[in-house]
């Protein structure tokens, strides 16, 4: 299994536990830098990318990242901004129930990657950018995004 061992249901809650309180230029430039910091010193060969709308507002290619991380990255972000889920829950979704996920979306593979690694930038006011990570195995992908928004929230909570 190539999914971590995941739910769809413990990834829904996940995006909740995940929603920001605002998502500004300052807000996704500041998630960057959080990635960025991470995987220097990690020393983990990823491209980051954050993204309000369709408005690139940060992305950094890390050392031993590589072009192709670019198509990975767009891959994933069509997925999510199709589904507006995380594309580790639209994969283990499809898994649960058994659906050949591009059919199923009318998509193809070589546009819309399931692979882990891009989460939903989520506020009150709803679905507002996407957090992408490229370069790992897609659980670590996944589980990286999920660290850096998690710092991110905990030092907004500092903040207020």
């Amino acid at each position: 299994m190539t999914t971590g061992g995941f739910s769809s249901k413990q990834l829904l809650e996940e995006e909740q536990i995940l929603k920001l309180p605002s998502l500004t230029n300052s807000d996704a430039v500041e998630i960057g830098e959080i990635a960025t910091t991470l995987g220097n010193q990690r020393k983990v060969p990823i491209a980051i990318q954050v993204r309000i709308g369709d408005w690139i507002v940060f992305h950094a290619s890390l050392h031993g990242s590589k072009p192709e991380n670019d198509w990975w990255i767009n891959r994933k972000v069509a997925v999510v901004k199709l589904k507006q889920h995380s594309t580790m829950y639209e994969r283990v979704s499809a898994e649960e129930r058994g659906v050949d996920w591009h059919k199923e979306n009318n998509v193809q593979d070589e546009t819309h990657a399931i692979h882990g690694g891009a989460l939903p930038l989520i506020t009150d006011e709803g679905f507002k950018g996407i957090l992408i990570v490229s370069g790992l195995p897609q659980v670590e992908d996944h589980l990286f995004a999920v660290e850096v928004l998690t710092e991110f929230l905990a030092r907004k909570g500092e903040e207020l």
